[in-house]
């Protein structure tokens, strides 16, 4: 009875991913009401009706044809661009950077779309190249344009973390797409290559975060101050953690950036390693979806498209993961889904709205195999 009356496009959804989906945006609810002392405002408020309007968004783009996508992948890649463009010149500076477009109702943050935009592009590039076009040099020539225009205004602004992110998800999709490994091997060869150029051009505050990286306790009561007070944190947390409301890093205000970039610190301090344990198997089960969709897709685009943007989504875990922890340099790359902001969580939640689509169309007539169907 129960069944009958939910329509069959939401029974067709996957609940099980959603309801982990939910979980994990709820409990970054609590975590930000417990940063602010105990008050709605002015994270958590904000968040709740971010998450929800964004949420109904993801279920109403789950409907949206697979073929809709591949249309507007070059169209909306080439709107961001003229974006981050438009960053440059009229862009809102904040925190030392210049990131946002203020439209009046939000302040946007172009760079976040771009990482979305970027796998589509691509995806739609790679689903209308033949197989063995890939394997020539001379076909990557686009691909590595439709890469570097983004990645080099974001560095612009400056912004190393994003940058990184929206790299990371071309080389993926090309990658995937079947390029050859010699042109990874000599490209990593290149890179190794290029550290000390690419040292001298980073901003002073870069490359001390780097430098901290290295040695963490070279300056921990300046450049090293966020990694030093989040680690503490974290271990503070033990098992269980000190009790909802009750930590003190971030109550005192040690914990820098802990409504955002160190929102995990923040939760570690007052729930413990089974926090952490709950908020890591909530990446995983939506991160094992994300991949399961890949696979079950049925053609070039929807493959490369689903394994591109569940890879993002990885890196955005995996990086702000590591920088909470001490593995890696701090590059200011927010935590998808629990961190405070919303360009990001618009962005996670464009991803999850994408996927959902391409996964829907396995229950439906399916987009035929190359780029004739199109």
């Amino acid at each position: 009875m129960l069944n009958s009356a939910i329509p069959e496009r939401l029974q067709a959804l996957p609940w099980r991913m959603l309801l982990t989906l939910l979980a994990l945006g709820g409990f970054g609810l609590a975590v930000l009401y417990s940063a602010a002392g105990g008050h709605v405002r002015p994270w958590a408020f904000n968040q709740g009706i971010r998450f929800t309007l964004f949420f109904v968004m993801a279920l109403a783009m789950s409907q949206v044809p697979l073929s809709w996508w591949l249309r507007a992948a070059y169209p909306g890649y080439g709107i961001v661009l003229v974006m981050l463009l438009g960053v440059e010149i009229l862009g809102k500076v904040g925190g030392g950077s210049q990131r946002w477009l203020d439209l009046g109702i939000i302040r946007l943050q172009p760079s976040e779309l771009m990482k979305i935009a970027i796998v589509l592009a691509l995806a739609r590039f790679f689903h209308y190249l033949p197989r063995v076009e890939t394997q020539r040099w001379g076909s990557l020539v686009a691909p590595a344009v439709l890469i570097g225009l983004p990645v080099g205004l974001v560095m612009l602004q400056p912004d190393l973390g994003t940058a990184l992110s929206i790299a990371f998800g071309g080389v993926v999709i090309v990658f995937l797409a079947g390029a050859r490994m010699s042109l990874f091997v000599g490209g990593g060869a290149a890179l190794v290559a290029a550290i000390p150029i690419a040292v001298s051009l980073l901003h002073d505050y870069q490359r001390r975060r780097v430098l901290i990286f290295l040695d963490p306790d070279a300056d921990p009561l300046g450049a090293g101050y966020h990694i030093t007070q989040s680690k503490i944190a974290i271990g503070s947390g033990g098992l269980s953690g000190k009790g909802f409301l009750s930590g003190t890093q971030s109550h005192l205000q040690y914990l820098p950036e802990l409504h955002t970039d160190f929102i995990f610190a923040t939760m570690a301090e007052e729930w413990g390693l089974f926090g952490m344990l709950f908020v890591l198997a909530c990446y995983a089960i939506i991160l094992g979806w994300g991949f399961s969709v890949a696979l079950r897709a049925r053609n070039q685009f929807a493959r490369l498209t689903a394994a591109g943007l569940t890879c993002t989504l990885f890196f955005y875990v995996f990086v702000n993961l590591a920088m909470v922890m001490g593995f890696a340099p701090v590059v200011g790359i927010p935590l998808p889904l629990m961190s405070y902001g919303g360009s990001a969580m618009m962005t996670a939640m464009i991803l999850i709205g994408i996927l959902l689509s391409i996964d829907r169309q396995r229950e439906e007539t399916m987009i035929g195999e190359g780029p004739s169907a199109f």
